[in-house]
């Protein structure tokens, strides 16, 4: 057993090695009960605010991965945190569940398994009831958190790209009560995936689909709106650009859509893979793409390169710029590589019918950010290369100084309560 005293994030894609959208060997974690008993993670307080991420550390050697689920009441802080009282688990794992739902929910790359663990009152977890996919056809459960939207008590989604359908469970009593089929986004031989930062809009769940097809980024988006009360499907297509997987709600209330940072790469390093980054305009009322709205995110910026839309904590919007000066294009570079690199500038976007973007002062990081808003506070979390991660507490103007440093890298998290 080994610790971590953790904390919540925003995360950044690691380098090629660990990446989470199917491209490399991070994709996921076992499900199954950890520590003494089934039980562990504890480092939080009997009352107050408490925190669950789980965090995978890479074997010696190229052995075995292991992850980590740990419970804090620290968030933020500058602290440097160890591995300590974690419940462990086999390989790459994620945990997800509703926020102040007072349980976690674990999955990862072992199998289709689903294991609750309910917080404790002195801030353990117990491991709890264990179901499974498998009769839906899931063979692995992995990529983002954001794969898994919790409706209420009784109703959870699971949007999985490789079979392409939404599966209905119930978190309360652990079953499957249904499935939603989206073969309108079936494409042969290619790859798709899902963002990991969905938008909830009233009773709807809005997720954005993107593609890959070997070194290619087809010219294809997709958004999916899924109604929480009817689990009712729309998809919606455009193929203007491809690799639109963030999304953010303008003030106009319109939903606006932009290449993420992998997609630009990928056009970067090779324009007949991919059509160059792009921002598009969606109406969540009716339910269409704004065809008189594309803007070339290089336009931006004079030129450089641009990918991955980030919400901020009060809704602002951040685009990523690449600072080649940072890290110079070989021939050989790959896409996952150069989208992971720490040479992507921050920069504010004020969006509407001309969207305007101003470069930040704030030191380049990753391009690839998974965001993570507890409340009215979002973190980024910096991976330095595959031993430890350090986080960034997110602000209206962008990343802000070093909040924590911690060992393993953190690929999930959430307030538990």
């Amino acid at each position: 057993m080994k610790k971590m005293t953790a904390l919540l994030i925003t995360l950044a894609f690691p380098a090629l090695a660990a990446c989470s959208d199917g491209d490399g060997d991070g994709t996921g974690g076992t499900g199954g009960s950890g520590g003494t008993g089934g039980q562990g993670g504890g480092g939080g307080s009997a009352t107050g605010p408490l925190y669950a991420l789980t965090t995978q550390v890479f074997g010696a050697n190229g052995g075995d991965n292991t992850s980590y689920i740990l419970v804090t009441d620290k968030l933020g802080g500058d602290a440097t945190l160890t591995l300590d009282n974690g419940v462990e688990i086999a390989g790459r794992a994620l945990g997800v569940g509703p926020e102040d739902g007072g349980a976690v929910f674990i999955v990862g790359d072992a199998g289709p398994i689903v294991t609750r663990y309910d917080l404790q009152a002195d801030g353990t977890l117990r491991a709890g009831t264990t179901m499974s996919f498998q009769g839906k056809g899931i063979a692995t459960i992995g990529e983002y958190h954001g794969q898994f939207q919790f409706v209420s008590e009784t109703k959870a989604y699971f949007f999985d790209g490789a079979t392409a359908q939404v599966i209905v469970w119930n978190p309360k009593d652990m079953t499957i009560t249904g499935d939603i089929k989206l073969n309108e986004l079936v494409i042969a031989d290619t790859t798709l995936t899902f963002t990991a930062a969905p938008l909830r809009l009233g009773d709807d769940v809005i997720t954005f689909a993107a593609y890959r097809k070997g070194p290619e980024v087809p010219s294809r988006s997709a958004v999916v709106v899924v109604n929480g009360k009817t689990d009712q499907a729309t998809v919606v297509t455009d193929d203007r650009c491809g690799y639109v997987r963030d999304g953010i709600e303008g003030p106009d209330g319109k939903i606006y859509l932009a290449t993420e940072a992998y997609g630009s790469a990928v056009h970067r390093l090779n324009e007949a893979n991919a059509a160059p980054p792009c921002m598009l305009r969606f109406d969540p009322t009716t339910k269409t793409f704004d065809a008189a709205f594309h803007v070339e995110l290089n336009t931006l910026f004079g030129g450089q390169t641009a990918g991955s839309l980030i919400r901020g904590p009060g809704n602002e919007a951040f685009l990523r710029v690449l600072d080649e000066s940072v890290f110079p294009i070989m021939p050989d570079t790959h896409p996952r590589v150069l989208a992971s690199a720490s040479a992507w500038k921050w920069a504010t976007v004020t969006l509407g019918d001309t969207p305007t973007a101003e470069v930040l002062d704030a030191a380049p990081n990753n391009g690839s950010v998974i965001p993570l808003q507890f409340g009215d506070r979002s973190f980024v979390s910096l991976f330095q290369g595959q031993d430890s991660t350090k986080l960034l507490e997110l602000g209206a103007k962008g990343p802000g100084e070093i909040a924590l440093s911690t060992p393993g890298l953190v690929f999930s998290g959430l307030k538990t309560r």
